[in-house]
């Protein structure tokens, strides 16, 4: 095994050649194969690292590249079952007699996400997981030509700001070029009550000053579809003998040509409509009815709405072509989105939270020199959590915005907690980030220091505006009869099981037959006395007949759900006979 290692290392193996021995059962494995997750370390012989301070020359130099350290043998890359037999120093002067490897660096174990936490060594595990998941929902500039594309939704924020407190991954992959959040000046606090569970208190003015700001993007497209016949659709305003044709009132932003103006400001809630089109009727039949002549064809109306629940501005129109030769029409619409009670936020850390409350300026607790919190998050959220990274980034950006300059807070080589309240002392701070405060409702002062910082919070893209939904009466689903699910059908709220238990535990059937049957799917059904089958109504005769039983027979009216009716008639197709029962209430 080791000359397979010495030899691969002189180049006379092929670099990609990973060799592993498993003692239970006295075997070595050699893998060659690809997919093999693989990464590099640097070689440690006798002691003491191979890649000596001669090869950091010449590589500043650029006498030595990358590949002429794996060549020279200085580096080398194992896979997951070869580590198993490897003992990797973290650092440099940790390393001893029994390494074999020594990272290059210890921070590189974390992936792209998990890397821009600072001070994950402090956090618990789980907080670092949370935070690499929500770092991909924060709202930035996701991309410098926005203005030109044509997504299917996008959010930017207005004002992103580079973060006060870094890691050195940030530089690597470019996050300082395109940050996704902003420093906001953070309070621990209890104050009022408002930030209960991880809920937030905003700054009022913080946000008439533009934080938190972004705006949401949503692109729709329409095409003139081509159909056998010569038949074809049209961009175009519909006319009113057009099937399908809506108020006149939700057409009136659209231009000649059917299609909504540049900045012109459409409420989905209205339906108004976007892109104007008309289709040929859906069906060749259709031209013969009432034995029209085929001119006077009823051309049905297919325009492109708002989503309901949604404003915006028209902000780009796009008129192309599909690869067919169709014209193609994209609309981009965008509205303004200012936080609100509701909005979701998230600490680097796995600190999530919505608005609880926004308060304004002159309620909120200021210190003595006048500084007032852009936010106020709840101190409960901390002990539980162990979440102490967030404790230290926010005295790091405290030092960082009296310094002038960023702090480092890497994992395992970012600035020490020794070092940073040292570092405070000498800017005349306090070192353990507590002001004095004065109550801004009172102007009392608070009877307890605060702990005050400054941290990285990201804006995530689950907006209360994007969410909210309520309904009366609306759409129903053809089949059953029942209200439609989900908010961009204008659905119904769902009332489960749970919802039922409650009624159920508090004795409120008439609530529970209101919610799942008058609000629901009420319908009256016609049932035989004698064989409790489905009866119907013969127009013809006038009068109630069974189809089992046929004549004189006694037909009742009862009430049901419209969707119990259905599965008594899906279980007749499959040749089982379902009977009602009827008593009488008399």
């Amino acid at each position: 095994m080791e000359q397979i290692r010495l030899n691969r290392r002189r180049q006379r193996l092929p670099s990609e050649v990973n060799v592993a021995y498993y003692p239970d059962v006295q075997e070595v494995q050699i893998n060659s194969d690809h997919g093999r997750v693989r990464r590099p370390l640097i070689i440690v012989k006798d002691g003491r690292p191979l890649l000596k301070e001669n090869h950091l020359e010449k590589i500043k130099k650029g006498e030595l590249g990358w590949q002429d350290l794996i060549r020279q043998g200085v580096i080398e890359y194992l896979d997951a079952e070869e580590e198993e037999n490897a003992y990797i120093a973290l650092s440099l002067d940790q390393v001893t007699e029994e390494h074999t490897h020594v990272e290059i660096e210890p921070s590189t174990i974390l992936g792209i996400t998990a890397s821009l936490i600072p001070f994950p060594e402090h956090n618990r595990s789980d907080r670092n997981v949370y935070e690499a998941g929500m770092a991909k929902q924060a709202l930035g500039i996701y991309a410098a030509n926005f203005r030109l594309r044509m997504d299917t939704r996008g959010h930017v924020l207005h004002y992103p700001q580079i973060p006060l407190v870094k890691t050195h991954a940030m530089k690597t992959i470019g996050f300082d070029d395109r940050p996704a959040g902003q420093n906001f000046v953070v309070a621990l606090l209890s104050y009022g009550g408002y930030n209960m569970e991880d809920a937030l208190i905003f700054n009022q003015a913080s946000i008439d000053r533009g934080l938190g700001r972004s705006t949401f993007f949503r692109s729709y497209e329409s095409e003139e579809r081509k159909y056998p016949g010569g038949q074809e659709d049209r961009f175009e305003i519909p006319s009113e003998d057009a099937r399908g044709y809506k108020n006149p009132k939700v057409y009136r932003h659209l231009a000649e040509d059917g299609i909504v103006e540049p900045e012109a400001e459409v409420d989905g809630n209205k339906g108004e409509v976007i892109i104007g089109r008309t289709s040929p009727p859906r069906f060749i039949e259709e031209y013969q009815d009432f034995d029209m002549p085929m001119q006077f064809e009823r051309r049905r109306e297919t325009s492109v709405s708002m989503r309901f629940g949604e404003t915006g501005v028209a902000d780009l129109v796009v008129i192309t072509e599909t690869q067919e030769g169709n014209k193609l029409v994209k609309v981009k619409m965008r509205s303004l989105r200012i936080p609100e009670v509701g909005d979701k936020f998230a600490s680097r850390h796995g600190q999530k939270g919505v608005i609880g409350y926004i308060a304004k300026q002159e309620d909120m607790p200021f210190s003595e020199d006048g500084i007032v919190p852009d936010l106020i998050i709840n101190p409960h959220a901390i002990p539980s959590r162990m979440t102490i990274g967030q404790l230290l980034e926010l005295l790091s950006g405290l030092l960082a915005s009296e310094q002038g300059k960023p702090v480092y807070a890497t994992a395992f080589e970012g600035i020490s907690s020794d070092d940073l309240i040292s570092s405070l002392k000498e800017h005349g701070l306090q070192p353990y980030g507590r002001r004095v405060m004065y109550d801004g409702r009172t102007g009392e002062k608070l009877e307890a220091e605060v702990f005050v910082g400054i941290a990285f919070y990201q804006k995530l893209h689950h907006l209360v505006n994007d969410k909210i939904h309520a309904r009366a009466r609306g759409p129903v689903q053809i089949l059953t009869r029942q209200p439609t699910e989900g908010r961009a059908r204008e659905g119904g709220l769902k009332f489960g099981e749970m919802e039922r238990d409650c009624l159920i535990g508090h004795g409120s059937a008439i609530i529970l037959k209101e919610r799942l049957l008058d609000e629901s799917d009420k319908s009256e059904i016609l049932v035989c006395e004698r064989c409790g089958f489905l009866a119907y109504y013969n127009r013809n005769k006038d009068k109630m007949e069974c189809p089992i039983c046929r004549d004189e027979v006694n037909v009742s009216k009862i009430t049901i759900s419209y969707a119990f009716k259905l599965l008594v008639q899906e279980l007749m197709s499959l040749g089982i006979a379902p009977k009602i029962e009827l008593t009488s209430l008399a």
